[in-house]
């Protein structure tokens, strides 16, 4: 369940990095800058999760890693998914 909620977590701070694209965007909203913003940002996001489940709530590290590729992932895929789809 933690999994799920910080998978959604990760697909809100998308939609809030497009929103904030579209505001700051001026008259061409600039969402493949904010999706591209978004993925170094989910990444320390992702690790931050991965510390906190190794050090905090004791899973070993090698369990720990799937759960970050998954979580990594998920919300990664969408943002390149914007950034494919506006490159075209």
């Amino acid at each position: 369940m933690h999994t799920a909620i910080i998978i959604g977590g990760g697909i809100v701070l998308l939609g809030l990095f497009l929103l904030f694209g579209k505001l700051w965007g001026g008259t061409d909203p600039n969402y493949s800058l904010a999706a591209k913003a978004f993925v170094p940002v989910w990444f320390a996001v992702s690790l931050l999760n991965l510390w906190v489940g190794v050090t905090k709530a004791g899973y070993p590290l090698g369990d720990e890693l799937p759960i970050l590729a998954i979580v990594f992932v998920v919300p990664a895929a969408l943002a390149i998914g914007v950034i494919w789809r506006l490159a075209r």
